[in-house]
């Protein structure tokens, strides 16, 4: 990792840490009403995002591109059918005289399980963003997009008439990422604010912890005990909630139950939308190597333990 300037901004003696106490502070609560509203919007946006990153479907794709990946899609659905069938024999019983629709919906939730997990990581990153905007303790808040950051934050000191850039990356918890994954993520961080044509002062940055107790920390190569940036903070939920949002975890925690309660069954809060252009994709790879009946049915076990048993090689024309 290559070595970078230490910032001039305020220290705490005791430990490096950035002294939060010479910036600006929060003169305001957001209220109630806006606060779900915020959290409201983010679980909606959050769950549109998921759904497009599950199928890698890309903002501006048109209607031609996006049939197209949605025909690949099947392919892939098929492809990880076939590889993590496990028991082939016990997977083809339990199979047989299911309908492929079922099964495909099935298999789809299996291989998107992980990457559902992003639609959190996501609502909380829209959360923080958005509530550090109408809290009005910044001077700005930028979008979310950058490369490594998820927003950057503006804030002005008490007495000084100068500014702090605050590069947030916003993480969970904290071993979203292993051991050997952070002196990375740090770097890259670190990276996009050196090379910020548009900050015009000092520079932290960031990787807030929203689900994690604790407070912060730097982190350090365990050997030798030397910080892998020394303009590099671990901000864990009892820090980071408050310094953005003027709200404690739990509160914050609170009003996304308290949201989700309200909002009940509805798809975009607790359900990935599965395109039907997919299950139809899957459906007719299915009945291109025969292991369906003409009512879209698996009915041939034997068929199906001969397919999770030898390799299928390049997709068939359908």
């Amino acid at each position: 990792m290559s070595k970078t300037t230490a910032q001039k901004y305020p220290r705490l003696p005791d430990s490096n840490l950035l002294d939060a106490s010479q910036l600006v502070q929060h003169t305001r609560k957001i209220p109630t009403p806006k606060i779900n509203k915020i959290i409201a919007k983010s679980i909606d946006t959050a769950a549109r995002k998921t759904s497009r990153a599950i199928v890698n479907l890309p903002e501006e794709a048109d209607d031609t591109t996006v049939k197209q990946i949605y025909e690949n899609e099947g392919w892939e659905l098929f492809k990880y059918f076939h590889k993590y069938s496990g028991d082939p024999a016990y997977t083809a019983y339990k199979c047989l005289n299911r309908k492929c629709t079922d099964v495909a919906t099935e298999q789809f939730h299996n291989r998107a399980l992980q990457k559902e997990r992003m639609n959190s990581a996501w609502t909380y990153q829209y959360i923080a963003r958005d509530t550090a905007i109408e809290s009005g303790r910044f001077k700005s808040i930028s979008d979310l997009g950058l490369t490594e950051a998820d927003f950057n934050a503006v804030i002005k000191y008490k007495k000084l008439p100068l500014y702090l850039a605050v590069y947030v990356s916003v993480k969970n918890r904290s071993n979203t990422m292993g051991g050997q994954d952070w002196p990375k993520a740090i770097a890259a961080l670190e990276k996009e604010a050196v090379l910020d044509k548009n900050r015009d002062c000092e520079y932290i940055c960031v990787f807030g912890i929203t689900m994690e107790r604790g407070d912060r920390t730097i982190r350090a190569q365990q050997k030798t005990g030397v910080a892998y940036s020394s303009n590099t903070e671990i901000w864990f939920s009892d820090f980071f909630w408050p310094f953005f949002s003027n709200y404690s975890y739990e509160e914050i925690s609170q009003f996304v139950l308290s949201v989700l309660l309200e909002i009940g069954n509805r798809e975009q809060s607790n359900e990935v939308h599965i395109p039907t252009e997919i299950i139809r994709s899957f459906q007719n790879i299915c009945r291109s190597y025969g292991l369906i009946s003409t009512k879209g049915v698996f009915n041939n076990a034997s068929k199906l333990v001969e397919f999770f048993c030898r390799k299928i090689g390049k997709r068939n024309v359908v």
